[in-house]
């Protein structure tokens, strides 16, 4: 239910006049409608008094001997605490300048005198129910903005929370690296891509030599710590943005390379190798070297209709097996056929 909706309640009303006889005449009349009156003879008191106890509404006489009535409207206004009060100036004077200027300092109405008391009490009603709307409204929209704030955070934390999920639907959460899904989309993104533009695509493929044995010997804690570190090299190794490092599963490793050829993908292999190399994580159960090593298998095609995806893929592994079959430790190219 609205305030106009609600029945009709007098506020409080501070009235300024100077003349002893009108301010009575005023306070009587109001305090039958039920009104609360405060008086004010001077307009210094009356904004004292408005500041320390605001009221509904303000009876402003136009003719303040201490202080100008116009003044008085300007510092009321000004005020956070009392700029919403409205204020209806009363004047014996009717003209058109003096009213303008009344409703140019902040005036809600203005009433001359002699007044007619139905016109009085109307005009503050009006303006009192109209004072009441506006704070409800400023009410119901300061509500409206702090749902609206919690909105706006609730769905930026919704956007934080999707991100994070999107996050982990690509990465792998051991390794912190792409994980097998992402993996598959860019081979298959790349791979059209290498159709249509007619670009090398190399495909490596890598193991940990003797992985097994090495959690076996050192235990799964040990393990992880090494696959964690091994993924660091290779992101280490591998500087391109558009190159894609994945976990393709277990302890093995796959790094998609655009744009490259045999040979330098070879390359990029052999960096990897030395980089993982250089961690110098030792591995007692080892065949291929004292320290954890790897194997690569390395692969390399022009996207064509002949080929596809598998076919690369298939190479790739061929290749790796072959660098596991030749000691390990080592990377191997094998072309496509």
């Amino acid at each position: 239910m609205t305030t106009k909706e609600q029945p009709f309640k007098p506020g409080s009303i501070l009235v300024v006049e100077d003349r002893p006889n009108n301010i009575e005449l005023l306070t009587v009349i109001l305090t039958l409608q039920g009104y609360r009156v405060e008086q004010a003879v001077q307009g210094s008191v009356a904004i004292r008094s408005a500041m320390a106890r605001p009221p509904d509404i303000i009876l402003l006489d136009i003719s303040q001997p201490e202080m100008d009535s116009f003044a008085v409207c300007q510092k009321l206004k000004a005020d956070p605490n009392t700029q919403d009060i409205p204020i209806i100036f009363i004047s014996a004077a009717n003209e058109t300048e003096h009213k303008l200027k009344a409703f140019e300092y902040g005036a809600s109405d203005y009433i001359t005198k002699p007044f007619q008391i139905e016109e009085v009490i109307a005009r503050i009603n009006n303006q009192l129910q109209t004072s009441r709307f506006k704070i409800e409204l400023k009410a119901k929209n300061a509500h409206l903005e702090r749902e609206l704030l919690k909105r706006q955070l609730a769905a930026k934390k919704l956007s934080n929370l999707n991100q994070q999920l999107g996050k982990l639907a690509a990465v792998d959460a051991l390794t912190e690296i792409a994980n097998r899904r992402i993996f598959d989309e860019f081979f298959r993104r790349e791979w059209q891509r290498g159709q249509r533009e007619q670009h090398y695509l190399a495909l490596i493929l890598c193991d940990i030599d003797h992985f097994k044995l090495y959690n076996d010997n050192l235990g799964h804690q040990s393990g992880d710590y090494c696959l964690k570190r091994v993924a660091q090299a290779i992101i280490k190794a591998v500087k391109r943005p558009a190159d894609l490092v994945a976990r393709y599963g277990g302890e093995e490793f796959a790094i998609i390379l655009p744009q490259t050829s045999g040979q330098n993908a070879l390359r990029v292999a052999e960096t990897i190798r030395l980089q993982v190399k250089q961690l110098c994580l030792p591995h007692p159960e080892s065949t291929a070297s004292n320290y954890v090593s790897l194997s690569l298998g390395v692969s390399c095609v022009i996207p064509e209709s002949k080929y596809n995806q598998e076919k690369l893929l298939a190479t790739a592994d061929q290749a790796l097996y072959q660098a596991k079959k030749q000691g390990r430790d080592r990377s191997v190219l094998q072309a496509i056929t």
